[in-house]
C-alpha cells in the first residue's frame, strides 16, 4: 500500500506521526491516565499542537468551532471513562449539524476490557449512536490504517465525528506504520457527483415554476466555498427568492435582495409565508428538521418538492419529495447551472413577478420589528449595534443556545460562509464559549464574539480559562435578561405563564468572575452606554466577558408555534403587552 514504512513505532508515535500527515495543526484534549503515552509524545514533539481545555465537552465543541470556521475536522483526545463520556454532548452535537471530526478517546489496557477496570466504560457502544463512525483499535499494526480512514470517513459525504479508541497497551506497543496514501473505508464511498437523469428532470421543473424559492441549508457550507458560489450564481441566473435555515446562514449573502431571511420556527414572516405558499421547492442541503417544517401535513402543501442532498437517509425521512437528487451541492449546482445554460432555459418572468409582488407584501410586515426603549437595551437593539461596529471587521461568530441565539440569527447579516458557528440540531447549551477557543486558534488575527445567554453561559464557563492561557481574545457578549429566555418564553406563551424554574437565581457578577479568571469585564445597562462599551471590547487584546444588561422580558418572534404550521406564525404584535406582563407572575421579578 503507498505510504508503507518498515519503521516501528509505538502506538503514541503512530498517533501524532499519522496526526501530522493528515495535517494537524491543534488539537484539543484534555490528559488522563489511559492517554498518557501518547501526551509523553506530544511533549517530544512539535508538529501538532494540543490546546488545554478545561473538561472534556469544551474539548468537542472547541473542535467544531474550529472545523466548522475553517472546513477541516477538529481533531479530540480525551481519556478513557469518564473523559471519553464527556466527550458524548460534543460528539452528539456534530453528528447532528454534520461537522467533520475525528475524537481519539484512550482505553484501558485490552486484557482489562470488561472486567470493569479503573475508568473504564464501553467507548465504543455508548458513542455508537452518536458517531458517523467508531473504531477499537485491537492491534497497533491496524492503527495508522485506522486513524487515516477515521479522517476519510468523518471528511467524506456527509461529516460527522469519528471516534477511535485505543486501549494503552497498543499506544506502548510497537508496530508499522502506514502513510495516507489511498487509504478509504472498505465500504464507504458517498455518491458525490448527481445521476445526470435526475439532474434534468429538476432543472426542468425549476423552469417550470410561477412561485419559487430555494431553500437552502448547512450542507451548502459543508460543500465548501465553491458551493456558496455556485448558489449565488444560480440564483442571479434565476431570480428566485431565496431562505435559509440556521446552519445554512452565510451561504448567500443577507444583503442581496433576493435573501428573505432565516426560515423555520423563529424565522421571518416573508420566508415562511413563501414556503407555504411556493410551487415548486428547491431544498439544496438541508434535512428538513422539525424546527424548519413544523407540521409536517400542512407543510409547504402546494408545492412540488427537489431535494438536493449527499446523505441518501436524509430524502423523504421526514417529508415526501417529488425529485431527489443526491450528491455534493457543489457538483448538484455546477450541473443544474450547466443544464440550465445548455437548454436555454428561461423563467416564467410575469409570473415571478407577481409572485415577488407577493412576497413584498409579507415583507412589508416587518416581522422583526421591536418596540425600541431609552431606559433599557433590548437585546434585538444589542444585536444590531454589534453588527453595526463589527460589519466592517473580519469577525466570526458563535452562539449558546436561546433566544439570544434566535436574535443572533435574525439581526446579524452574514454574507460569507463558515463565519457562523452555532449548536443547531442538538441545541447545546454551553456551545459557544469553547467554540470560540476553536475560531480563535484557526483565525488568530480576526475577531471572535460569542453571542450568548446568561443561562447558556455558565454551562462552559470554565472554559474561559482556556482563553486565557493562550492568550485568545474572545468576546463572550453576554445577553444578560436573568432568565432562561426561551425556557420563559414558552412557559409564558404555551403554560399559562407559570415560569417553572426558569428564573436564572443567584447569578454570578460577570465583571467580577472574569477577572477572577484573569480576563476583562466589562458591562453595559441603558442603551446610551452601548456603543462605546462594545469598542471598547473589540479594541482589548484580552478575552473579554461583557455583561449586556438586557430587558428581561422580551420575547424572541416570529415564533410559530409548537404543532403549528408556516401560515400561523405569531408575530410581536400578536402578543399585548399586558400579556408579557402578566408573566411577571406574583414575585415581581423584573430585573431591569
Amino acid at each position: 500500500m503507498a505510504g508503507r514504512s518498515d519503521e516501528q513505532m509505538t502506538g503514541a508515535e503512530i498517533i501524532l506521526k499519522a496526526l501530522a500527515d493528515q495535517g494537524v495543526e491543534h488539537i484539543f484534549g484534555y490528559p488522563g491516565g489511559a492517554v498518557l503515552p501518547i501526551y509523553d509524545e506530544i511533549f517530544q514533539q512539535e508538529k501538532v499542537k494540543h490546546i488545554l481545555v478545561r473538561h472534556e465537552q469544551g474539548a468537542t465543541h472547541a473542535a467544531e468551532g474550529y472545523a466548522r470556521s475553517t472546513g477541516k475536522p477538529g481533531v479530540v483526545l480525551v481519556t478513557s471513562g469518564p473523559g471519553a463520556t464527556n466527550a458524548v454532548t460534543g460528539l452528539t452535537d456534530a453528528l447532528m449539524d454534520s461537522i467533520p471530526m475525528v475524537c481519539i478517546t484512550g482505553q484501558v489496557p485490552t486484557h482489562l476490557i470488561g472486567n470493569d477496570a479503573f475508568q473504564e466504560c464501553d467507548t465504543v457502544g455508548i458513542t455508537r449512536p452518536c458517531t458517523k463512525h467508531n473504531y477499537l483499535v485491537k492491534n497497533v499494526n491496524d492503527l495508522a490504517r485506522i486513524l487515516h480512514e477515521a479522517f476519510y470517513v468523518a471528511t467524506n459525504g456527509r461529516p460527522g465525528p469519528v471516534v477511535v479508541d485505543v486501549p494503552k497497551d497498543v499506544q506502548f506497543a510497537k508496530g508499522t506504520y502506514v502513510g495516507p496514501g489511498n487509504i478509504q473505508h472498505k465500504t464507504y464511498r458517498p455518491k458525490v457527483k448527481p445521476d445526470q437523469n435526475a439532474v434534468r428532470a429538476a432543472v426542468d421543473l425549476i423552469a417550470s415554476a410561477k412561485r419559487p424559492i430555494f431553500y437552502t441549508g448547512g450542507g451548502v457550507i459543508n460543500s465548501g466555498p465553491a458551493a456558496s458560489k455556485l448558489l449565488r450564481e444560480f440564483v442571479k441566473m434565476t431570480g428566485f427568492p431565496v431562505t435559509s435555515t440556521l446552519m445554512g446562514l452565510g451561504a448567500f449573502p443577507a444583503s442581496d435582495k433576493h435573501w428573505l431571511g432565516m426560515l423555520g420556527m423563529h424565522g421571518t414572516y416573508e420566508a415562511n409565508m413563501a414556503m407555504h405558499g411556493c410551487d415548486v421547492l428547491i431544498n439544496i442541503g438541508a434535512r428538513f428538521d422539525d424546527r424548519i417544517t413544523g407540521r409536517v401535513d400542512a407543510f409547504s402543501p402546494h408545492s412540488r418538492k427537489i431535494h438536493v442532498d449527499i446523505d441518501p437517509s436524509s430524502v423523504n425521512k421526514n417529508v415526501r419529495v417529488d425529485l431527489p437528487v443526491i450528491g455534493d451541492c457543489a457538483h448538484v449546482l455546477e450541473d443544474f447551472i450547466r443544464v440550465w445554460k445548455a437548454r436555454q432555459h428561461q423563467v416564467d418572468k410575469p409570473a415571478l413577478a407577481q409572485w415577488w409582488k407577493q412576497i413584498d407584501q409579507w415583507r412589508s410586515r416587518d416581522s422583526l420589528k421591536y418596540k425600541a426603549r431609552k431606559d433599557v437595551i433590548m437585546p434585538q437593539y444589542a444585536i444590531e449595534r454589534l453588527y453595526a461596529l463589527t460589519r466592517d471587521k473580519d469577525v466570526y461568530i458563535t452562539t449558546e443556545v436561546g433566544q439570544h441565539q434566535m436574535w443572533a440569527a435574525q439581526f446579524f447579516k452574514f454574507e460569507e460562509p463558515n463565519r457562523w458557528m452555532t449548536s443547531g440540531g442538538l441545541g447545546t447549551m454551553g456551545y459557544g464559549l469553547p467554540a470560540t477557543i476553536g475560531v480563535q486558534m484557526a483565525h488568530p488575527k480576526s475577531l471572535v464574539i460569542d453571542i450568548a445567554g446568561d443561562a447558556s453561559v455558565l454551562m462552559t464557563m470554565q472554559e474561559i480559562s482556556t482563553a486565557v492561557q493562550y492568550r485568545l481574545p474572545v468576546k463572550i457578549f453576554i445577553l444578560n435578561n436573568q432568565y432562561m429566555g426561551m425556557v420563559r418564553q414558552w412557559q409564558q406563551l404555551l403554560h399559562g405563564n407559570r415560569l417553572s424554574e426558569s428564573y436564572s437565581e443567584a447569578l454570578p457578577d460577570f465583571v467580577k468572575l472574569a477577572e477572577a479568571y484573569g480576563a476583562v469585564g466589562m458591562r453595559a445597562e441603558k442603551p446610551s452606554e452601548l456603543d462605546s462599551a462594545i469598542k471598547a471590547m473589540i479594541e482589548v487584546d484580552r478575552p473579554v466577558i461583557f455583561d449586556c444588561r438586557v430587558a428581561s422580558l422580551a420575547n424572541c418572534f416570529p415564533m410559530i408555534p409548537s404543532g403549528k404550521a408556516h401560515n400561523e406564525m405569531l408575530l410581536g404584535e400578536d402578543v399585548p403587552d399586558d400579556e408579557i406582563e402578566k408573566a411577571i407572575g406574583a414575585e415581581g421579578k423584573v430585573l431591569v
